[in-house]
């Protein structure tokens, strides 16, 4: 199976995703998700102008030496443009070899060790009555386990709670989608640890008192805190039993974490901008986290992220991978059988894309009673439509930004 062809195709339906597609000289063909959400074009030039050239006229059916060679070869290693990069030949390649095998990825990686995988949404709300109105839509939706995020009062704009925008017809849509706004420069929202501190833990408790002790519930501190102020919270959010805190610190600090662990009993998820195991390797070795974020599509692939959950089997850490819509259904799918294969899955993070990424990426995987399953089709599962895929023109698009209230930048 040597590859003959190599298309990097760059399509925006509801967002920004960045698709390589590889053909061999015997018909098969792979997809791989190379997208950095609000640095598409970084990993598109990386690929046209580096990788490609590389790959024609290799033998497809040689993952593990190609991984090495695209990481090894470049002599500058890591980072998120790289990384995403050599994820997307990396998951085009074993797309490729269990198509071949007639069989699907997850029977190449070992075989399901689970039936289905457990997801979780997304809920939030401005106020206690919107968010419960969004927990049980959610609810509606079949999850089982679902992440809470709140406004809190005197902030006008913070992450995670879905906004409004106007839509083409200059009418209101929701904006739940694509944190990425598209336009010619990114949006400021604002913050207030001290704010936000005082207010959830209350947030928690009327959630708990409305839903009772059996829902699973997450919330994602997108490294916002210190490590003091994540300690704080952690134990505060004791009585309410969540099933994570994600992000509580900036991970990069190995004693932050330490700090935060001596202090709370809630359980830790940590790695959604992480690109290789040694971002891992140490907070995981010290049993720091709970659950790993890691994201196939920015973690260089499979390969790699199927080696960092062997590494954190040793511990009894699980996973808990990245997946809101900036993971494209083909990065998503490719979790999915990564997942089911593995002994240590804790839990897979679902937004569910929009009607129009939809018809671009066919999918076989499915959704049923709060469980993911990648389908049984040979190879991944997802198949791009290019002529759906050529109506939607990259778009610019950029992540929010945070300021506190005198003007200072702040972690978004």
């Amino acid at each position: 199976m040597i590859i003959d062809k190599a298309e990097v195709i760059v399509t925006s339906p509801d967002r920004n995703f960045v698709t390589l597609k590889l053909t061999t000289n015997d018909g098969h063909t792979g997809l791989g998700d190379a997208t950095l959400n609000g640095r598409e074009l970084s990993v598109v030039a990386y690929l046209q102008e580096h990788v490609v050239p590389l790959l024609i006229g290799s033998d497809a059916s040689r993952i593990e030496d190609t991984w090495q060679f695209l990481y090894r070869s470049a002599y500058w290693r890591r980072g998120p443009v790289t990384m995403a990069a050599i994820a997307a030949v990396d998951m085009a390649l074993w797309d490729i070899k269990a198509k071949a095998a007639g069989m699907p990825l997850y029977q190449l990686l070992g075989g399901a060790s689970r039936s289905g995988l457990l997801a979780y949404g997304h809920a939030s709300g401005k106020e206690l009555s919107e968010l419960f109105d969004s927990i049980r839509s959610h609810q509606d939706q079949a999850y089982r386990a679902i992440r809470v995020q709140t406004g809190v009062p005197g902030l006008k704009a913070i992450y995670g709670i879905a906004s409004q925008a106007a839509d083409a017809g200059g009418g209101e849509a929701r904006y739940d989608h694509e944190p990425a706004r598209r336009g010619a420069k990114p949006m400021q929202e604002d913050w207030d640890t001290r704010s936000y501190l005082r207010h959830l833990p209350g947030v928690f408790e009327a959630v708990r008192n409305e839903f009772g002790p059996e829902l699973p519930l997450l919330h994602d501190g997108h490294h916002r805190m210190t490590p003091l102020q994540a300690a704080k919270l952690g134990k505060e959010l004791e009585p309410y039993d969540l099933f994570w805190l994600e992000d509580c610190t900036p991970a990069e600090s190995h004693e932050a974490l330490k700090l935060v662990r001596q202090h709370t009993t809630t359980p830790l998820a940590i790695g959604e901008v992480f690109n290789t195991v040694w971002d891992f390797k140490d907070i995981v070795r010290d049993q720091l986290i709970d659950y790993v974020r890691g994201a196939v599509t920015h973690m260089g692939g499979i390969t790699p992220l199927k080696k960092t959950m062997e590494y954190a089997s040793l511990y009894q850490i699980k996973s808990g991978f990245h997946g809101p819509t900036d993971i494209s259904p083909v990065g998503m799918a490719a979790q999915m059988h990564l997942g089911l294969a593995i002994h240590n899955f804790g839990i897979q993070e679902y937004m569910q894309h929009g009607a129009k990424t939809d018809e671009v990426f066919e999918q076989s995987f499915t959704w049923q009673n709060g469980l993911l399953h990648p389908g049984d089709e040979p190879g991944i599962g997802v198949e791009l439509n290019a002529d759906e895929a050529g109506k939607y023109p990259y778009e610019q698009a950029y992540l929010p930004y945070n300021r506190l209230a005198d003007g200072t930048m702040h972690d978004w």
